[in-house]
């Protein structure tokens, strides 16, 4: 009697046994899936975030100040200096900068030979600074060079990117760069805006003194 009394016991208990181990294992095929969906979401959205930035960038590249700059024929002996110097990759990165840009006429006003020379590999380093004096960090509009040199006493004094001094000033109602060799740029086209800065093209190379 007591054998038969057991026996419906010990199935209860392997009944019971059995579904508790189909409820873990349903939990646990249940929490797996979860993990491989919350997996599957995170990885889509971080492909879709790599993919947004990469065309913002792609975007602020094709509006940084290279660009600009390359998208111009009057300053096609710039971007040529600049590519020589291997400064485009700076222009065309994030970043905020004022950029003095000299047009074909200003390099044409240089001695004969000047820039040739200057193009050579030899001289790299020397163009790149050349090409760094005309940078300046930070973006200064028109209006913040006038405002700056009205509130100045006629003359506004700023830093390049090599930190050298330079200093703006007015010439009627035109803005004027002096560089360290006592030299005048005058500004004939300004706030040229870029997705780094902004651009103000010069009539003339300004350098450091000598």
């Amino acid at each position: 009697m007591k054998m038969i009394r057991i026996i419906p016991l010990m199935l209860v208990a392997l009944i019971t046994f059995t579904a508790c181990n189909n409820d873990k294992k349903a939990e646990k095929e249940k929490m797996e899936m979860e993990q491989k969906q919350a997996d599957e979401t995170a990885m889509k959205e971080a492909e879709m975030k790599e993919t947004k930035m990469r065309e913002d960038r792609a975007k602020a590249e094709a509006n940084s100040i290279s660009a600009k700059t390359m998208g111009s024929e009057d300053l096609s002996t710039l971007n040529g200096a600049l590519v020589a110097a291997d400064l485009e990759p700076m222009l065309k990165a994030e970043g905020s900068y004022t950029v003095f840009a000299p047009s074909n006429n200003a390099f044409s006003k240089l001695p004969e030979g000047t820039v040739e020379n200057l193009m050579k590999p030899e001289n790299k380093e020397m163009l790149k600074s050349v090409l760094q004096y005309h940078v300046v960090p930070g973006v200064i509009t028109s209006d913040r060079l006038v405002t700056a040199i009205k509130g100045n006493g006629g003359n506004y004094t700023f830093q390049n990117v090599n930190g050298d001094e330079l200093t703006a000033m007015m010439d009627g109602d035109q803005i004027v760069i002096r560089d360290g060799r006592n030299k005048r740029a005058h500004v004939v086209q300004g706030n040229i805006e870029a997705s780094n800065g902004i651009v103000h093209v010069v009539d003339n190379v300004i350098m450091a003194k000598k």
